[in-house]
């Protein structure tokens, strides 16, 4: 029995036989869910569900600015050789060997850090090393901010958190005196932009009704490709390291001060708090904006509540505050199956599309341009995947992608380096991006709709952190033979595919509120199969 049919026969189980009767002259309470209210009166998607989508995902573009912009600041500039010395005899591609003061750099030691700190020959992992610190960074930070966007903080005062705290260290690293103490501060970045994506997809997603839900979230990742291309636009106008991140901080002062302003909290998240009166002035808000209109006697609970109460049920409209954390999720069976998984497929999805981008620092191109499209090549996967998400679901779409992408980095990985083979393979990189792309974006849609509101930045954060460490891995894949990069790239692809088999679709299901709600749910579904 399809889904749809499922949900349509579920629902029935909670109309009234008769109409509802009228109290002291006043309709009674009608307890609903908050995506029943978005369906039913506040709209799924209109205008205020537009404005605030847009300005939040601003969000995605500093998180691709932050992450990337290593590219640019520990990239290695080109040499020459110094008039009348030995290097000019050299046929070698590399100043490993050369005498010192026999070549010099063709732009100033200030244009990078491997430049003015030497990271070359035997200090070149000192690179790897702290893009895989900055990633180690982000896997800390995406559970720690997960866990405190459920909780005390909310989505918008996390989100708040780290924007100050990308800035502050983005200026502080402009002027680090060594190596190592730009390396800590990089990792303290990594820290603080590990919470960026979480909070702005979830803050961003969770207003919207469940018919729209799909399309939505497969566009967030429009910003980050976004925020990708306006940094090689940064990066070409300011090519000193340490004007680059002075430069790479300005967009966050504003967001932080232009943008976040006019985001509001999550209805959602007030409510597992116990907040339901700024959560019903929100859904006003909603309402009135787009142009339609809330009645007095609706009141939004939780999902477990809008299934248990009937409609002359007034005290249940007092909702106490929910907290859980991911502990919660490992101890119940379904959850901790789902979150396992997502695990895994973020752990493959990672290495690869991480993978691809930083590989743009070994092609002999214009580092610019190639950062560049590599951006605009995302791009198409993303609207793509947002057509047919809601076609052919979460779990087929995700395993196509990922095959799609596994499937070409193998091939690329079995062509020569020369000639005409190098076009292929580079075709084959490009097309591995393409549809790994998709899959990284789609996984937040997947992630957000497997867990509910309770638990669902702290899951989803969890699920990034191990998707981290194949980010931290891929600097040192990258430095490996060219051929066997790719045909690790594409093992991880077919691998995520496989894993994402297991877990169950969610295509036109609500978003779940609590652990018993979602259970409760479960388990008549069950039933009615």
């Amino acid at each position: 029995m399809s889904s749809h049919k499922m949900e349509s026969r579920s629902d029935d189980l909670y109309s009234p036989l008769l109409p509802p009767v009228m109290v002291d002259g006043q309709p009674p309470l009608e307890m609903l869910s908050v995506d029943q209210a978005l369906t039913k009166y506040c709209g799924e998607f209109g205008f205020w569900q537009l404005k605030h989508f847009v300005l939040t995902c601003m969000a995605w573009a500093l998180e691709a600015i932050h992450t990337m912009v290593m590219v640019f600041a520990d990239r290695e500039p080109g040499w020459t050789c110094e008039p009348g010395s030995e290097c000019l005899l050299n046929s070698n591609e590399s100043v490993c060997g050369l005498q010192p003061g026999s070549w010099r750099w063709d732009s100033s030691e200030g244009w990078s850090t491997v430049a003015e700190w030497g990271l070359v020959c035997g200090q070149k992992y000192k690179v790897g090393l702290v893009q895989a610190l900055f990633f180690c960074g982000c896997m800390i930070g995406g559970g720690i901010w997960g866990y405190l966007s459920d909780t005390k903080l909310g989505r918008k005062g996390s989100l708040t958190i780290v924007c100050i705290m990308n800035i502050t260290l983005g200026l502080l690293t402009s002027i680090s005196p060594n190596y190592w103490i730009y390396v800590f501060l990089r990792l303290l970045t990594g820290f603080s932009t590990g919470g960026i994506g979480v909070c702005a997809f979830v803050l961003a997603i969770e207003p919207i009704g469940p018919t729209k839900r799909g399309f939505a979230g497969m566009s967030t990742f429009y910003f980050f490709s976004s925020g990708i291309a306006l940094l090689s636009s940064i990066a070409y106008t300011f090519q000193s390291w340490r004007f680059l991140y002075i430069a790479s901080s300005i967009p966050s002062v504003i967001f932080l001060c232009l943008m976040l302003p006019f985001i509001s909290e999550s209805p959602r998240w007030y409510l597992i708090r116990g907040k339901t009166d700024e959560a019903m002035k929100i859904m006003r808000n909603i309402a009135k904006s787009n142009g339609k209109h809330l009645p007095e006697n609706v009141y939004i609970v939780l999902d477990q509540a809008a299934n248990s109460c009937d409609h002359n049920c007034v005290e249940i409209g007092k909702n106490e505050i929910v907290t859980m954390s991911v502990i919660d999720v490992i101890k119940s069976p379904s959850t901790r199956k789902h979150l396992l998984l997502l695990m895994g497929i973020n752990f493959t999805s990672a290495t690869v599309y991480y993978g691809l981008n930083l590989n743009a620092t070994n092609l002999n191109t214009n580092i610019y341009l190639s950062v560049l499209l590599n951006a605009v090549a995302e791009m198409p996967a993303y609207l793509l995947t947002a057509i047919l998400i809601d076609r052919f679901g979460r779990k087929s779409l995700g395993v196509g992608t990922q095959w799609f992408s596994g499937i070409f980095c193998l091939i690329g990985g079995l062509m020569g380096s020369h000639g005409s083979w190098m076009v292929v393979r580079t075709v084959c990189g490009v097309l591995g991006i393409f549809g790994m792309a998709g899959t990284y974006n789609l996984l937040y849609v997947y992630a957000m709709e497997l867990f509910p509101t309770v638990v669902r930045s702290a899951a989803i954060g969890s699920a990034r952190q191990v998707g981290q460490i194949g980010a931290i891995l891929v600097p040192f894949v990258v430095v490996m033979d060219a051929s066997l990069s790719l045909m690790v790239f594409g093992a991880c692809g077919i691998v995520g595919g496989m894993l994402m088999f297991s877990l169950p679709e969610t295509l036109n299901r609500p978003l779940y509120d609590t652990m018993n709600g979602m259970e409760d749910e479960i388990d008549k579904s069950s039933m009615l199969a």
